[in-house]
């Protein structure tokens, strides 16, 4: 693929608002996640809240979308000076040249689960002021922020799972291409909600401790809430040292509703497929951020595709340790701890974790240290093996 730039980028999660505080979190290995006090939620779990996410206030003209993620679209939106980069390209583009491509789980979902506890005793109907369409649909979130700015160009929310906030780079590069659009908001956002916690943990995949990512005493995920945006552009004339998106590779292995293959098929060619939009060989890469969720399942099936690629050569970890599963959102999040690797030649480390798996034969990562890094690669893998790995590297 041709080279896209990603002219600004922004993440909030339990680390903390912005890149500042996500940056300090990666380098101290300090870990956001808390446990579980979130509203009516009785389980033994950790999770990654982000803070005063109910306190912000949509505009009156777009109360229509309001509900806690859209809230916490908007607090993305409008950290790190990102809405105002999004501004400054509408007006050198176009509101009908900027593309919205935003990945989410389950959007609003929770909207949904508050309404329900209002219903008509008598009928069962759900409470007048409930809107469906601008809450917990999965659209709501592309929609909410196209109307943000005012843009009428295209707009698309993709939901597979924890693969969707990666899939996002990859669409909105191939519309680049086309030339459909000349920019693009990418991104996803997800919050915490009843379903979630309560649909984890009757799978019994949550952990009653916090999440220890390829650790040989893993035994379950903590889920977190984030928002990552990213603003993607051409690349020509960007400046040396500008973060770059090389690649993208996606694939389905279709292998189980909610396991992974257990050799890591389908992770195994979505990393081929990566590399290869790049034009790179698995010696290129210099840092790769793992799926790493936590479960014995994923993370023996994609260390095993990691190390059929990459050997024990390249230095990795799971940054989940760090923010939690952020789900829909995993993949924006960690595209821009991927960005601060590149920027800040800074290895993340994986909090919580203290004794890699002696059966994952990669390089693992415990502590955070200082390297030499050009190329990374991400990994994203959802429910149902919808895969997908980017590449990111520096502009000469």
């Amino acid at each position: 693929m041709t080279p896209l730039l990603l002219s600004a980028y922004t993440a909030t999660s339990c680390l903390g608002r912005g890149i500042d505080a996500t940056r300090e979190a990666l380098r101290t290995g300090r870990s956001g996640l808390a446990p579980c006090a979130f509203e009516t939620v009785e389980l033994d779990t950790w999770v990654g809240e982000v803070a005063a996410v109910d306190d912000q206030q949509l505009p009156a003209a777009l109360a229509e979308y309001d509900c806690r993620n859209n809230r916490l679209v908007q607090m993305g939106l409008e950290t790190d000076g990102f809405a105002g980069r999004v501004r400054d390209a509408v007006a050198r583009y176009g509101k009908t040249r900027v593309g919205v491509f935003l990945g989410t789980s389950t959007a609003g979902i929770l909207q949904t689960e508050l309404a329900y506890r209002r219903r008509d005793p008598a009928t069962g109907a759900l409470p007048d002021d409930f809107v469906y369409r601008t809450t917990h649909n999965s659209f709501s979130l592309a929609e909410f922020t196209r109307a943000y700015f005012g843009l009428e160009g295209m707009a698309m929310a993709i939901s597979t799972a924890c693969s969707s906030s990666a899939k996002v780079f990859a669409a909105a590069a191939r519309q680049i291409e086309l030339g459909m659009i000349d920019a693009a908001i990418v991104g996803g956002v997800d919050t915490l909600c009843l379903t979630t916690l309560y649909g984890f943990a009757s799978l019994q995949l949550t952990s009653a401790r916090p999440c220890r990512p390829y650790d040989a005493a893993r035994d379950g995920i903590s889920i977190g809430e984030g928002a990552g945006f990213a603003l993607l552009e051409r690349a020509t004339g960007a400046a040396p040292g500008s973060v770059l998106l090389l690649g993208a590779g996606e694939s389905s292995d279709a292998y189980h509703m909610s396991s992974p293959h257990p050799e890591g098929l389908g992770a195994k060619l979505a990393m081929e497929a990566a590399l290869q939009s790049a034009g790179l060989t698995p010696a290129d890469i210099d840092y790769i951020n793992l799926h790493g969720t936590s479960t014995p399942a994923n993370d023996a099936a994609e260390g095993k595709a990691v190390a059929a690629l990459f050997g024990d050569r390249v230095p990795c970890s799971s940054t989940k340790g760090a923010t939690g599963h952020t789900l829909g959102a995993a993949g924006a999040v960690e595209a821009v701890i991927c960005a601060l690797a590149l920027t800040d030649g800074l290895l993340p480390g994986s909090p919580g974790t203290t004794a890699p798996d002696p059966a994952i034969p990669v390089r693992y990562l415990l502590e955070s240290r200082r390297a030499g890094v050009c190329r990374v690669l991400s990994n994203s893998f959802g429910f149902g093996g919808s895969n997908c790995s980017l590449v990111f590297g520096l502009a000469p």
